[in-house]
Order: structure tokens, then sequence, then C-alpha cells
């Protein structure tokens, strides 16, 4: 039978040992042209170097696939250093607040606490008592307490809408505070999403070099099994 050199190592080789570049895939093609740049279809190589490059090439997309998840998690770790957080801590001051503000809300904080109405029940307690057994001669706010009740009415009228101050100063907190929210469920909601898509797309990679390695195999095994038949 009538001997050929090899392209790839030089060695002679009978006919039909050697495999022929229009029987080689497009991929493998290109390995080969990396390491000898004047292979063509019309080459021809022996099965050994056959099968050194084709686990070259296994090996590759192996090596493909593990610096793709080495890429994907760098991307992540930077993302997460460089990305500005759009979340804000609402306790934080960051603009002077006014004398009047501050005071309508420690009335507010004083006039809805414990301490408060226990002092201003026994202040009422102490009034009556005074002008009713001390001062029974000469009170100086008889009975029904006249004076007390406009003293009443004058500190709820004032006490009224220093609360609503504090209400609305409380009110603009509670809307800053839902915004902010929502801007964190916006950027869940975002980073989920995206997270759901690099998923797919790594899954489909994935299975696309499986199938191409899976390919490779099947030929291997039929080859073997050419072999065992002969």
């Amino acid at each position: 039978m009538k001997e050929m050199k090899c392209d790839i190592c030089g060695k002679p080789f009978p006919e039909d040992r050697l495999i022929s570049g229009h029987g080689i895939r497009h991929e493998l093609e290109e390995l080969i042209k990396g390491g000898y740049p004047k292979w063509s279809d019309e080459g021809r190589m022996c099965k050994d170097d056959f099968n050194t490059f084709r686990m070259k090439y296994i090996v590759n997309i192996i090596a493909e696939e593990k610096g793709s998840i080495e890429v994907l998690e760098e991307a992540v770790i930077k993302s997460i250093k460089e990305n500005d957080i759009i979340t804000f801590d609402t306790n934080i001051k960051k603009e002077p607040v006014k004398v009047g503000d501050r005071i309508a809300d420690k009335v507010a904080s004083f006039g809805g606490s414990w301490k408060f109405i226990i002092l201003f029940f026994s202040m009422l307690l102490v009034w009556i008592a005074i002008n009713s057994l001390y001062l029974l001669l000469r009170p100086f706010d008889p009975f029904p307490f006249i004076l007390l009740n406009l003293i009443l009415s004058c500190l709820a009228a004032i006490q009224a809408p220093i609360i609503m101050m504090s209400q609305n100063r409380q009110e603009i907190k509670d809307r800053i505070r839902s915004e902010n929210d929502y801007k964190i469920n916006l950027k869940s909601e975002i980073e989920i999403r995206t997270l759901h898509e690099k998923v797919d797309h790594l899954l489909l990679d994935q299975w696309s070099k499986m199938m191409r390695i899976q390919e490779i195999q099947i030929e291997i095994l039929e080859e073997i099994r050419n072999k065992i038949e002969k």
C-alpha cells in the first residue's frame, strides 16, 4: 500500500491510516492552523496527531468554561465594589434643623409621654386642692375654676398646632423612607433579573460546550468500535 507523510509530524504512514483535512470539523481545523499555519483541507495527518488535537480541543473547552466562570465571578465582585449604593440612612441629618422644628419635636415627644400625663394631672389636683381646701376664705380661682379652664384652653390651643408641626415633619420622614424602600425593591428586582439572564446564558453556553465534547467522544467511541470489529 502506498505510504504518505503526515503533514504534522512528517512520519510516513499507509494511506489508509491518514486522515484527510476534508473530514475534520471546523473547530479542530482552527486549532490545527494555530500550530501549523500551512494546514489546509488538502492536508493529511496521522491518527495519533488527530487524537492529540482532539484532546487539546476538549482541554481548551474545559479551560474556556473555567475561564468563563472566573470572569463572571470577577465581574460580579467588580460590580459590587464599584456600584454606588442608591439607598441612604434616613436617620442621618444632612440639613440643619431649625429651632422651631426642634421645639416642636420636643413638645410633641413630651406631650405624648406618661411623664407629661402624670405631671399634668398632679398639677390639676394641686390646683383644685389649693382652691378648695387651703384657700376657702380667699381662693384665687374659686369653683368652678374658671382660670384653670382658661389656662387649659390656651394650652390645648397652643399644643395642637405644635403637635401638628411635628407630625408634618414625621410625615416627610415617612415619605423619604417609603421612597428609599421603593429604590431598594427596584434595585433588587433589577439585580435578580440580571442574575437570571446571566445564569441562563451560562447554562446555554455550558450545554453547547457539553454537546461539542459529546460529539468528540462519540467519534472516539465509533473509532474504537470499528477497530474492535476489524
